[in-house]
């Protein structure tokens, strides 16, 4: 299995198809679930919520707290101390996240991800994976899922270094005006899973009528603030429509395109390059039989 640099993904003729398989995945991920899909649609929540996730997975039964997720946050700025605080009793009362021990009478309050949560993130990972095999025709995520303990150390392992990279922790002009808003990764993705078979080449990249009520409906946004969120990409001239016939298609602009896939290309190196370090260090291990002692 090969590293990549986020460079090198960039580069790869199929790497902005395999983003467009990505998003599509990622819109029937909200199809089936859209509380939990929206947890990870604005990129602060994308960041608390995966951060959350690599603590439980490193710390197994023991489970995080709210002081473990504050010192791997606040220090890079990403949200304050009362925003954590805050974001874990809304996974809680959302059942996303469940108190371990009785009654959460332990103190500190300790927390570990449902069953549901892990597979969700689980799925997303491979989600991910699947972009660099589309690249080179490599089985990561066929290999993920017949051996699901990697997830277990490659998951904390990427999304740290996600965490600890100022180019994804801080996106590109163009995307943040998405990423930072409530639901605008929804949009996004929404917008590049319309990208596939198409001629990205075009300065304005054309990805068919889009129905801006409908859509607001689908992601239980407000038609206000989604239309606000509309007009500042047009008035950035990153989308707008061909002409002024009621079913006009939309256009992406090649800079929005070409800033998303850069942006993306460091989380998905992350992504790979962690999984590929883990099974070189513990892949075999992982296969080997049990040995009955008894």
């Amino acid at each position: 299995m090969k590293r990549y640099t986020p460079a090198e993904l960039v580069e790869h003729p199929a790497f902005v198809s395999g983003l467009s398989d990505l998003a599509q995945v990622l819109r029937a991920v909200f199809a089936e679930g859209p509380r939990m899909a929206k947890m990870l649609a604005a990129h602060q929540r994308w960041l608390l919520s995966q951060a959350g996730m690599a603590l439980h997975l490193e710390n197994g039964e023991a489970g995080l707290t709210i002081a473990s997720l504050r010192d791997l946050i606040t220090p890079h700025g990403i949200a304050s101390r009362n925003t954590v605080q805050n974001f874990l009793e809304q996974l809680e009362i959302y059942r996303f996240i469940e108190v371990v021990g009785k009654n959460g009478r332990y103190y500190p309050r300790r927390y570990r991800a449902t069953e549901t949560t892990e597979g969700a993130m689980f799925r997303w990972y491979a989600s991910n994976l699947m972009v660099v095999d589309g690249m080179d025709g490599g089985v990561r995520a066929a290999r993920l899922i017949s051996q699901p303990q990697l997830f277990r150390l490659a998951h904390p392992r990427a999304i740290r270094n996600c965490i600890e990279s100022k180019e994804w922790r801080e996106p590109p002009e163009n995307v943040a005006m998405f990423m930072w808003t409530e639901g605008g990764g929804l949009v996004v993705d929404d917008f590049i899973a319309r990208i596939k078979n198409v001629d990205i080449t075009q300065k304005r990249i054309d990805i068919g009528y889009v129905n801006i009520p409908e859509l607001a409906t689908e992601f239980m946004m407000s038609r206000t603030h989604f239309q606000r969120m509309m007009r500042k990409a047009m008035d950035m001239e990153l989308i707008g429509w061909s002409d002024d016939a009621p079913r006009s298609g939309m256009w992406l602009s090649k800079q929005f395109l070409h800033d998303y896939a850069g942006w993306q290309a460091v989380k998905i190196a992350h992504v790979n390059n962690a999984f590929v370090t883990v099974v070189e260090s513990h892949g075999d291990e992982m296969t080997m039989p049990q040995v009955n002692r008894d």
